[in-house]
């Protein structure tokens, strides 16, 4: 059979030590010098660091959880490569499932100098100059990452078609994949769970190592607090056919190494799959974020913070090593003072406010999380209404087919998630809403490139398209917190109206971005079913919605102040029943000219179903596109870096309307 692979430009093996190591022993008593984990730490502290100087965040506790498991594992592929004569990868496939951690790895690999990676090269971690993503990405660095990572879970069924290949190739790879327990609450992690050993079974799948780190904690806090324990999954995954080896100190270094090496040499000759369930530490190494609720989960550190010092020195017990203290001396520096400026907040603390107010009026909204409601918004409704909500857990496929449940007996359920998980992993069970007559309220925050840093795998692009030819299905596009706030308890009031009466309400899903933006807008008015014209002009007319009305303002004063244009600028947050009539009045007082502007794909987006509408209606005018062109996107500090980027920034704007003859 003659296979066409797509070329593999991972790295080679690094012919050198470590710059910074530690040693242990191997089970034959040998030593063997492998990386530091504190030393990842150390890195991982910094890199942080840098990234949240520059504006974005950045995680903590599960790459300070996994250090040594990683340390481990890299050393061992490494050494038995070498010994085979043989590059690491012709011996093993390595998938991170644990996307969150993927900085763990980079400041591993600089310090094995692998792909040339140094010391320096992380101070530009997640920026838009850097490879070194928030998240592994192939498409951005296929020398470090050959299966991308970040939507938890993935990671692992990509490993076993990995391992599945082989198996038909006739290579003579073992596949190694970490995931931490989190992942492992995905639904399409629980299907390879049961898949591996029963390809095993059929001797249709090569050698497998999944390795689970299990801390018992996730973004928004404990696991069997807020959700329901993970312990009987991983003791079930014998009876699955998994051979299950439980390492209760998965931060001694010593132990983790050993398991993992007599875990690769059992499966030369194993007829199961082999699962190293690694009870781990979040937050490992500063007691501060060990004791967290949610281990350290994020960076716990503000810019300038003095606790940088003694973190190091926490993790060093007093001896930090000399490249590391440089490190620190240049990020003591404090911000400057920022002047009083006008009001931002965050579109989430509208959707809070409503959910309060109908729930206080009585409405029976019942809130479903998956692990995500911190972000959303949907934390202050939890605190005020205790009893109002469930936290599922990372499942968000489940926890949208569970809400068509309390649909159908009676419930307003409302789900949230971040909107790419919402799309991606929700897009079938939004299908089966509608077909099944239980329609939900979707709240689905950081769209577009508003999740600048976390990268391509947490931006979502495509939620217009995917979710708005859904049957019974309306989509919003949010601007502001007093949009959100009406928008969402007008739809509460409008869901509990349509039930009274007999009618089947449709799902109603608001998207919202992450950073902060005014209150309100001047001259926006909220009505359902009605664009709201934020400013008059003759010269062009310009649609937007979401985080991008902003720009679209911006635009608006410097061609009035720097050029004497003005332009209509129309937010249209009803993006799959646009109010055509009074865009199309606007474009009479405009000759015609139209922009739509959208950080969505052009491809299915806002535009693209404007455009179909009003042509379909009979309507002249010339159009504009302004939005993302087929690419992905990248992690940056802030969404004006990805903005620009895409020509989508405030000079963007004004350029297209210039050259618009």
């Amino acid at each position: 059979m003659k296979v066409l692979p797509i070329k593999n430009r991972l790295a080679k093996t690094p012919l050198n030590k470590p710059f910074c190591s530690t040693t242990v022993q191997n089970n034959k008593g040998q030593d063997i010098e492998l990386a530091d984990p504190n030393f990842t730490r150390g890195l991982v502290l910094l890199m942080n660091q840098y990234a949240v100087k520059g504006g974005a965040a950045a995680h903590w506790g599960g790459p300070a959880a996994l250090a040594e498991i990683m340390s481990a594992t890299h050393s061992l592929m490494f050494s038995i490569s070498k010994q085979n004569n043989n590059e690491w990868y012709q011996s093993f496939n390595f998938v991170n499932d644990a996307g969150h951690t993927e900085n763990g790895i980079y400041a591993l690999r600089a310090n094995w100098g692998f792909d040339d990676l140094t010391l320096e090269s992380l101070k530009k971690f997640r920026s838009i100059e850097s490879k070194l993503t928030g998240h592994g990405e192939a498409h951005l660095n296929p020398e470090g990452v050959y299966i991308s990572n970040g939507p938890l879970g993935s990671g692992l069924p990509q490993a076993q078609g990995l391992a599945i290949a082989d198996k038909i190739l006739g290579n003579k790879r073992k596949t190694i994949c970490v995931i931490s327990d989190g992942a492992a609450m995905e639904g399409e992690a629980k299907e390879s769970f049961s898949a591996i050993p029963g390809l095993y079974q059929k001797k249709k799948i090569n050698p497998f190592l999944m390795i689970i780190s299990d801390n018992n904690t996730k973004l928004s806090g404990r696991i069997s607090e807020d959700s329901y324990s993970m312990k009987e999954t991983f003791e079930s995954l014998h009876l699955l056919g998994w051979d299950v080896v439980k390492v209760d100190e998965g931060n001694d270094l010593q132990k983790v190494y050993l398991a993992i090496e007599k875990s690769l040499e059992s499966l030369n000759n194993s007829n199961r799959p082999i699962c190293l369930w690694c009870k781990t530490i979040k937050g490992y190494g500063i007691e501060d974020t060990q004791k967290a609720a949610s281990g350290g989960h994020g960076h716990p550190l503000a810019y300038g913070d003095d606790k940088l010092n003694d973190y190091l020195n926490e993790i060093f017990k007093g001896e930090v090593p000399p490249p590391l203290k440089e490190w620190a001396i240049d990020l003591q520096q404090k911000t400057e003072s920022k002047k009083p400026g006008i009001k931002k907040e965050k579109v989430q603390i509208g959707i809070a406010a409503a959910l309060n107010k109908a729930i206080s009026e009585g409405y029976p909204v019942f809130s479903l999380s998956s692990d995500l409601q911190g972000s959303t918004g949907l934390k202050e409704m939890h605190k005020q209404n205790p009893d109002k909500y469930i936290d599922l857990g990372v499942s968000e496929s489940n926890m949208i087919n569970s809400s068509i449940g309390l649909a159908k007996a009676g419930l307003i359920p409302v789900v949230d998630t971040f909107a790419q998980f919402a799309i991606t992993k929700g897009n079938l069970p939004t299908i089966m809403s509608s077909l099944s007559q239980g329609p939900y309220i979707g709240i689905f925050s950081h769209t577009g490139f508003q999740d600048a840093a976390d990268g391509a795998s947490h931006q979502a692009t495509t939620y217009f398209a995917a979710m708005s030819s859904i049957p019974d299905t309306d989509v919003y596009n949010l601007s502001t917190s007093e949009e959100a706030e009406f928008f969402v308890y007008e739809v509460i009031k409008k869901y509990s109206e349509s039930v009274a009466s007999g009618e089947t309400p449709p799902t109603s899903l608001f998207f919202l971005g992450r950073e902060n933006f005014v209150p309100k807008y001047q001259n926006q008015n909220f009505e359902i079913n009605k664009a709201q014209v934020l400013t008059s002009g003759n010269q062009v007319t310009l649609v937007t919605s979401g985080p991008l009305v902003q720009n679209a303002l911006e635009a608006y004063e410097l061609l009035k102040n720097n050029h004497n244009i003005e332009i209509t600028v129309i937010n249209s947050p009803q993006i799959n029943k646009p109010d055509t009539n009074t865009i199309t009045h606007c474009l009479k007082q405009t000759s015609g000219k139209l922009i739509t502007l959208e950080d969505h794909q052009i491809i299915g987006g806002q535009g693209q179903i404007l455009a179909h509408k009003l042509l379909l209606e009979g309507a002249t005018f010339k159009l504009r596109s302004m939005g993302i062109n087929g690419n992905f996107g990248r992690s940056a500090y802030k969404a004006l870096d990805l903005y620009k980027l895409n020509k989508l920034s405030t000079q963007d704007i004004i350029n297209e309307v210039l050259n618009f003859n």
